[in-house]
């Protein structure tokens, strides 16, 4: 019996009589790809380097990866937006990062069209393409996609996974979390890990399985349904966290430091035809020490630091080959397009000695050698949330210069594979052409056979400007169809056009030099600066030739610079560039309009979901309080009342032993305890924590305000310090969470696991208005003699 269909919207083509007797049915067409439509699978890694991954002729073994690139294409020339957010939009929309709003991070949007970080309908996703096309759509691992102030319970959920084409989500919203603690999304809504790390947790292995699992329910229900799978690994994002095991597996191997390393490297890009012959090696990095010059004690930290990020890569590589195992298993791996491809260069935020808790680098606060010496053996488990130093990020985008941030090359050109065993011929072969990650909507829609669609859920949709690069996919020497491609990243530019690359760096070529013009990273660009730098900083690279960008030619050939320089500003207004911004950490607590109406009153109450670190109250430099109402019944109670962060940096409000205590956790390396000098009465109680101001932060040095912290058990002062200093910009990525304490503990110390509160918790209150009981000199010197 033959089915008759319409399309879903038009008109009814059957016939409707007075009874089904002469009456003929008619059913709206159910989306359907073409047949055999291959699924696709997109995996993207996160700050790894051009010269990381064995495939690439990196030392970091990926077996799995490498196993993709024989079974398919390496692509050589591929570019990204330099930083992750922008990348990931990138990828999944086709369009350039300022068309989409995503100049920067979500975290540091601000209200200009191209930096505001609001995703525009207009500028749909594959996913949702290929829903209403009849594709199954999964998103697994990190998003970073959606504005912070969307992120909590309260929505709006339009630009979370499920909102923006994706049938199934679960990982994280935001753009990194713990390995072993991680902040998890399921679908709309949050979800606890399903173990702890004691028991085996980490979050690759559990990204894994549930690829794996959505994958497996939609084949068993429909096996000739394919699927779109957007798997975006948090690694090699920090922290850096890893099974010890896999990270001793790298023992020594690094001990030739990163100098070395990158002559290793560049030696294998040359003869695996990574690079082309006779490519240099880019000049050494004045930011980066020279490793014979080091101490032995710095080679061994630093060593042990690229350990647990190879181990890191090796592991996250070893959990994606499962998912390709049970593609094997049900026989769609051959069938499936996948592009393998990293978000930006290696990353510089360990600094020049790494770091044992990136917050370090966000909170603008230098690390100091000795210190991370101490917790060498920490590195990579719970205790710590490392990054390697940035000699070994230098390396890790061999042959290329600098990094992650800069729109140099090391910053913007990755690795990526594409591999499709039924539609592409090549087998382990190199693909040269010009390529930048806009291309891959084009590409696949080319690849499937499918036009982009006109509009999305009724919004007319806006021009992809990505190309397709699908006719390299059979032909090595066919030309790319990318001419033309901008770059800017916090004031950082660049231009590409027909094998000639302009860049103009911001705050300078590399920290060292810029110092030397009092200009920083993340410092405002000043409109006298601007003509400064338009003027005598713009540099010219034909690419073509020297793929290394060993050597500048603006001197020489200063009538294709202003071409280039022109073709830069006019790439800007068309694609939403301006105005210009160099500024980073003023971005990151910029005042944005809410979802609620501004208040100065946050009330929480137990039970609920936590609230993701970028959505809670800004808490620095500011007099903020913390007042719980509780019931303490006969006996007492114990527990948390209030906590943000974790080990490595925020605050915790609990109850213990009777006694109400304040933890205010700087950076985890300075630690300003409260405990009260009285025990807490039964019944309802009013307890408090206030933070008082004291001075003025010191920016330049990382420091937040001096303040006093007080403990007040219905409203008396029972517990005081005072800190030299505070948090400057940020406590860390782990959220806020009332009545338990969620993922890492804070005092790890004082207790374990969620360390739920026993009593009754009425509510909340987090007061950002300045109010603060006033307390005589002698109360206060009272309550700190009886600590």
């Amino acid at each position: 019996m033959t089915i008759k269909t319409y399309k879903d919207g038009a008109a009814f083509t059957g016939v409707i009589g007075r009874t089904t007797e002469e009456s003929s049915p008619a059913w709206p067409e159910p989306p359907r790809p073409p047949e055999g439509a291959p699924n696709v699978l997109f995996f993207v890694l996160d700050d790894v380097g051009y010269g990381q991954l064995s495939s690439f002729g990196g030392l970091v073994e990926t077996p799995v990866i490498d196993s993709i690139a024989n079974n398919g294409l390496r692509y050589t020339n591929m570019h990204t937006t330099a930083l992750c957010s922008p990348s990931r939009g990138c990828i999944l929309t086709g369009r350039n990062h300022h068309s989409i709003g995503l100049a920067s991070i979500t975290e540091t949007s601000t209200g200009y069209p191209g930096y505001n970080g609001i995703l525009p309908f207009d500028k749909g996703m594959l996913s949702e393409m290929l829903v209403q096309k009849g594709y199954n759509t999964f998103c697994v691992g990190k998003w970073h996609l959606t504005p912070p102030e969307h992120t909590t319970p309260a929505g709006p959920y339009d630009r979370w996974p499920l909102g923006r084409g994706f049938e199934r989500f679960y990982g994280f919203l935001g753009g990194e979390t713990s390995q072993w603690y991680p902040e998890l999304t399921y679908d709309n809504h949050e979800v606890e890990q399903p173990k702890r790390p004691e028991e085996g947790y980490h979050l690759s292995m559990d990204l894994a399985d549930k690829a794996i699992e959505f994958i497996q329910d939609a084949h068993v229900n429909a096996p000739d349904k394919p699927f779109f799978l957007y798997y975006a690994t948090g690694a090699g994002h920090a922290p850096h966290h890893v099974p010890k095991e896999w990270a001793d597996k790298y023992k020594g191997k690094f001990d030739m430091g990163w100098d070395e390393y990158r002559k290793i490297v560049h030696q294998r890009q040359l003869d695996m035809g990574i690079i082309p012959p006779g490519t240099e090696l880019s000049p050494h990095d004045p930011d980066v020490p020279v490793w014979d010059t080091l101490p032995a004690d710095a080679k061994r930290l630093y060593s042990r630091m690229m350990e647990v990020y190879a181990g890191f890569m090796t592991y996250t590589d070893y959990h994606f080959g499962r998912v390709l195992d049970f593609l094997r298993e049900i026989e769609e791996l051959d069938n499936t397009l996948i592009i393998v491809v990293s978000d930006n260069g290696a990353s510089s935020e360990g600094g020049p000695v790494g770091s044992l808790n990136e917050m370090f680098f966000f909170n603008n606060v230098p690390e100091s050698l000795e210190d991370n010496l101490k917790m060498l053996d920490t590195l990579g488990g719970v205790e710590s949330a490392n990054h390697y130093a940035w000699g070994w990020t230098n390396a890790g985008n061999t042959p290329f210069r600098r990094w992650k941030r800069e729109t140099y090359r090391g910053g913007t050109t990755d690795p990526c594979i594409v591999s499709w065993p039924k539609g592409i011929q090549g087998r382990g072969e190199i693909r040269p052409q010009y390529g930048h990650i806009i291309d891959f909507v084009p590409t696949v829609l080319e690849a499937l056979g499918m036009e982009a669609p006109e509009s999305i859920r009724g919004v007319t949709q806006a021009p992809i400007d990505g190309v397709s690069f699908a006719h390299t996919f059979n032909d090595a020497v066919a030309p790319s169809h990318h001419h033309t491609q901008y770059f800017e990243m916090f004031g950082h530019r660049s231009l590409y056009h027909d094998g000639w690359r302009a860049v103009c760096p911001w705050p300078g070529t590399s920290f060292t030099e810029a110092a030397k013009k009092g200009r920083a990273f993340g410092s405002p660009i000043p409109n006298e600066v601007l003509l400064d730098i338009e003027t005598h900083d713009w540099e010219l690279y034909h690419v073509a030739e020297d793929y290394s960008e060993c050597h500048n030619l603006a001197a020489e050939n200063r009538g294709k610079l202003i071409e280039m320089i022109g073709r830069w500003w006019a790439e800007a207004g068309k694609y939403q560039v301006l105005p210009l911004d160099g500024d980073v950490r003023a971005r990151l607590v910029v005042e944005r309009p809410t979802i609620a109406a501004p208040r100065n009153k946050i009330v929480i109450y137990p039970g609920g979901s936590s609230i993701p670190f970028a959505a809670t109250p800004k808490l620095y430099n500011r007099p903020w309080s913390v007042t719980a109402d509780v019931v303490i019944p006969a006996g007492g109670a114990e527990g948390v009342l209030l906590a943000q962060g974790g080990r490595i940096g925020g605050y915790v409000f609990f109850v213990k032993e009777k006694r109400l205590y304040f933890l205010y956790n700087w950076l985890g390396k300075e630690k300003w305890w409260l405990k009260s000098n009285i025990e807490i009465p039964e019944g309802e109680v009013e307890l408090r924590y206030e933070f008082e101001p004291t001075g003025k932060p010191d920016p330049a040095k990382g420091l937040g305000v001096p303040a006093r912290g007080q403990l007040y058990i219905n409203r008396k002062l029972v517990a005081t310090v005072d800190m030299p200093y505070s948090f400057l910009y940020l406590f860390g990525t782990q959220g806020l969470s009332c009545g338990y304490d969620a993922g890492d503990p804070a005092a790890p110390e004082e207790y374990s696991g969620e360390f739920r509160f026993t009593g009754t918790i009425k509510r909340v209150t987090i007061d950002l208005s300045g109010e603060l009981i006033p307390d005589s000199e002698m109360d206060m010197k009272l309550a700190m003699a009886r600590q």
